[in-house]
């Protein structure tokens, strides 16, 4: 998105600005206070009294924080837009700051917000100096987005950034609490008010008057010092010579004498700078050029400069007097005027200035005239034209605003702009309406040849892929339904007309039959369909969502139990987002987690916590919207593995909270995981009310979609069992994962499989029934072997090492069931009140045994988690790191972490 330059600046001060030292002195506080806000009715002077602080901030050689400035308006709404501005202010004093931020904005799946946000502090934090961010006009913004998003700044600003706003009414912050913590700075109405020593001064200095102080006081009494009513007023007086008649006369509240004097100075004014008034009154920013095309007229920068020194409320945006606006106030009572003298010409100077900005290439400012103007076939034209830049900078948001101010009639004759209506809907995540605008594009479809009515076709390659494009999105209704046969009947629709050279249609409708196939459970049909859309997008130049379509090929893999597949998926990926560099490398981070994720699997936890902590050393900004759920439930499972089930239960809260829906199916949905962490630590009361809750049965109607969260249900049952539940609850157990096992054989869901067959031989053990418990073993261990799988079974604790040793004394696959069985040797309990399989204290060759979280903190050692990070990854203080550190240093009798490691390996306890 281009960026206006004049926003990003800050307005000099009038050339007689009155110097208010009491006021500058208030705002010297910013620098000491979170948030300064300068909040009173329009014409107070708020943003002449910051500019001026900045002209003199700028002068002081001991000040040294630099000031970025913002102009607002109500355009600025738009999160996304309001972000790319932020950070375009931030940049004119840093380049870099927020770069990733702007790529995260505009790719095609930008991850949550709060994200977004969290990686803007961060840089915010790395600037080297004090930094001070204005936001004039805040008021323009109606936004509980931008609001919220502004709050959570504010709440988490680095010490080095302060922010200033100005605004006519109180923002939606949190004030109260600001106020109470003594981080804000306030200036109110009352405090701007010109003072009977400053009216004087402005009204005799800065407008050339020549009043008594009787006369100073009566205007300034009158006027209550409003700044705007004694600047009206001064402009008034100078052409009335009965000046204190004038003054007894100047009464009324401020409405009032707005519209009074106003029309005073209107009518001062000779006929043509009245209409050049009047006519530029519809634009937000005046320039010489705009404004000649808008007025018809000639020299609008000699006009502009010459209102600017006749005090006539022009403010200069820009030190070269290029870009100017009329203050609110004013330019509010001059549409007022104009509305009412020329209500016929207003849709044309719209229009006149919205041609202007088409040329200049500002396609958002020219679709707002348009659409003010009323010429919807012109804003229509000008929409479907800039859908694509709009998408790709990811501002579906105002595309929608757009699409919503035009009327039902714009959409007529116009099947390409429905389809992309109903496209930007589903973006925003907003299906109603959706059909009806596919409707309107198909019929379309079905026009006689000799049909008197015609399309309006803006773009023919588009309308050429017109129907492509609708059964595209009907495939993603379906999708969105669950509805895997008319996903699957309209994708195939898409790859039948789409042309063999259309790698974006025919990519979308391959990726969306995988998923199809995906939610029905046929794994290896949605592997090979999905992974063909990738490969159509990828010749698309579609490199994001490709990198983000290997954790979907890298899901399906793991599923059907082929985690060497996934790991090599999970490596390609991780190479082509590094080779593609931004915004490509966002996949970057989704890589180290699903690495992370196999390597937990392998038991490697060193290499699980390093890729971790390289997923989080690039960002939730380098991933994909799940990223930051997907980080987190592999936190939580290595938490779980280490033993530490309330830090486990913490990270899956806030998974929770952070999940972000989409098309793929949500097959291992976070209160699964959960529950099964209340299994695991014997909190069965809230694990069988899950279970209730969910509606979980064990006479259900088995389907993919709930498989996990039915192995869950038999962990339950087996665990209740297992502390003194009736019999029944084993019965049932057994009888549903008899029944969970053949449907995930059936469907080549071998991840699935292992799982309930290791789950079968511990029900067959509790029933004391060996023979059966060690067949159902070994066909999980074979199964299971190739693809090196170990916490699959060491998490099943000593009943699963016990029936491991009978395995290996039968000598059943020897190797594998030997480096098990070595593996539980080292390993802690991670079933709550069970007891290892052998004690760690008992082997361990020291005088003093390292405690359970020493050893914890040993094996963390071995990655390059700093002491602070290990703190983060075992939720304890850092105090209590060090702590315990020193105990290892002392037992193991060494003086560093490296010695340390070394002597761990030597004594086998890491």
């Amino acid at each position: 998105m281009p960026i206006l330059a004049t926003k990003l600046f800050i307005p000099p001060p009038p050339a007689r600005v009155v110097i208010r030292p009491r006021l500058l002195e208030r705002l010297n506080e910013c620098l000491t206070r979170k948030l300064t806000l300068i909040s009173a009715p329009a014409g107070f002077g708020k943003t002449t009294l910051v500019s001026a602080w900045c002209a003199a901030h700028g002068k002081d050689a001991a000040q040294k924080a630099q000031i970025v400035w913002l102009s607002l308006d109500e355009a600025d709404s738009d999160l996304t837009r309001w972000l790319i501005y932020v950070i375009g202010a931030l940049q004119t004093i840093a380049p870099e700051t927020g770069q990733g931020v702007l790529d995260a904005l505009q790719s095609l799946q930008p991850p949550p917000i709060e994200s977004i946000l969290t990686a803007l502090l961060n840089d915010l934090t790395a600037l080297p100096d004090d930094c001070i961010l204005i936001l004039d006009d805040y008021h323009a913004l109606d936004s509980k987005s931008v609001d919220d998003a502004l709050a959570f700044l504010i709440e988490h600003l680095p010490p080095q950034m302060q922010l200033v706003i100005t605004t006519r009414e109180d923002p939606q912050l949190p004030l109260p609490r600001l106020r109470a913590r003594g981080q804000l700075n306030e200036l109110r109405a009352a405090d701007l008010r010109f003072t009977p020593s400053e009216a004087a001064e402005f009204l005799n200095a800065a407008m050339g008057l020549d009043l008594s102080a009787k006369e100073i006081t009566a205007l300034e009494n009158r006027t209550e010092g409003w700044v705007a009513g004694l600047q009206l007023a001064a402009l008034s007086m100078r052409g009335t010579d009965d000046i204190p008649g004038f003054i007894r006369a100047f009464a009324g509240d401020h409405q009032y004498i707005v519209d009074y004097l106003v029309a005073e100075v209107l009518q001062q004014q000779p006929q043509p700078i009245r209409s050049f008034l009047l006519e530029t009154s519809i634009l937000d920013r005046l320039s010489g050029s705009l404004c000649d095309a808008v007025t018809g007229q000639k020299e609008g920068d000699k006009k502009l400069q010459a209102l600017e020194k006749g005090n006539l409320f022009v403010v200069p945006l820009d030190d070269k007097r290029h870009w100017y606006r009329y203050h609110h106030l004013f330019a509010q009572v001059l549409y007022a005027h104009l509305k009412a003298e020329q209500p016929n010409q207003i849709p044309i100077l719209h229009r006149r200035a919205s041609e202007w900005h088409e040329h200049q290439g500002l396609a958002d400012m020219a679709i707002r005239h348009a659409l003010a103007a009323g010429d919807f076939e012109r804003a229509a034209d000008l929409i479907e034209r800039a859908v694509p830049e709009m998408r790709r900078t990811r501002q579906e948001p105002a595309l929608l605003g757009w699409f919503k101010a035009l009327p039902d009639e714009a959409f007529h004759n116009r099947p390409v702009l429905c389809v992309h209506y109903a496209g930007t809907l589903m973006q925003n995540g907003q299906f109603e309406g959706v059909e009806s605008r596919l409707r309107d594009a198909e019929r379309w479809l079905d026009m006689p040849a000799d049909t008197r009515e015609r399309p309006i076709i803006v773009d023919a390659e588009d309308f050429e892929r017109l129907s492509g494009s609708v059964a595209m999105y009907h495939a993603g209704i379906a999708l969105a339904k669950n509805d895997a046969a008319n996903t699957i009947k309209y994708a195939r629709q898409v790859l039948e007309l789409a042309r063999e050279d259309d790698s974006f249609l025919r990519g979308a409708a391959s990726g969306l039959l995988g998923l199809a196939f995906w939610t029905g459970g046929d794994l290896e049909t949605a592997y090979r369909l999905f992974a063909d859309g990738m490969s159509w997008l990828h010749k698309s130049g579609f490199i994001s969502d490709v990198i983000g379509g290997s954790v979907v090929l890298s899901d399906l893999r793991v599923a059907q139990g082929r985690l060497r597949e996934a790991m090599s998926i999970y490596e390609r990926g991780l190479e082509l987002a590094t080779q593609e560099g931004p915004p490509a490398l966002r996949g970057a981070a989704d890589m180290h987690v699903g690495l992370s994720e196999l390597y937990r699997e392998r038991n490697e936890l060193d290499l699980a916590a390093q890729h971790l902590l390289k997923s989080k050393e690039l960002g939730e900004l380098n991933g994909m919207p799940k990223n930051p759920y997907r980080r987190r439930v592999v936190m939580a499972r290595i938490k779980e593995t280490l033993g530490d089930t309330e830090g486990a239960l913490v990270l899956l809260d806030q998974a929770e909270r952070l999940y972000v829906g989409d098309f793929a199916p949500d097959v291992r949905p976070v209160s699964a995981l959960r529950a099964r962490v209340w299994v695991a630590a014997k909190r069965l009361d809230q694990a069988l009310t899950w279970a209730r809750e969910r509606g979980l049965s064990v006479d259900d109607e088995l389907g993919y979609l709930r498989e996990f969260e039915h192995i869950t249900l038999a962990r339950i049952l087996l665990s209740l069992y297992q502390n003194a539940g009736p019999e029944k609850s084993l019965r049932d157990a057994i009888g549903l994962m008899e029944r969970l096992a053949k449907a995930a054989k059936e469907g080549g869901r071998m991840g699935s499989l292992i799982e309930i067959l290791a789950l079968q031989a511990l029900a067959r053990q509790m029933q004391n029934d060996i023979p059966a418990a060690l067949a159902s073993l070994e066909r999980a261990l074979t199964l299971a072997g190739p693809e090196g799988y170990v916490r699959m079974f060491l998490d099943e604790g000593p009943p699963m090492a016990r029936l491991l040793g009978e395995i290996a004394a039968r000598g059943v696959l020897p190797e594998y069931t030997a480096r098990l069985l070595s593996e539980f040797q080292g390993t802690q309990p991670t079933r709550a009140g069970e007891s290892p399989l052998v004690t760690t204290h008992a082997t361990q060759p020291l005088p003093e045994p390292l405690s359970e979280r020493e050893l914890q903190i040993l094996r963390l050692f071995k990655t390059d988690l700093s002491g602070p990070e290990i703190a983060e990854q075992l939720v304890i203080a850092l105090s209590t790191v060090r702590s315990h550190t020193k105990n290892i240093y002392s037992k193991l009798s060494v003086n560093n972490r490296r010695a340390a490691v070394q002597r761990a390996v030597e004594l086998g306890l890491i």
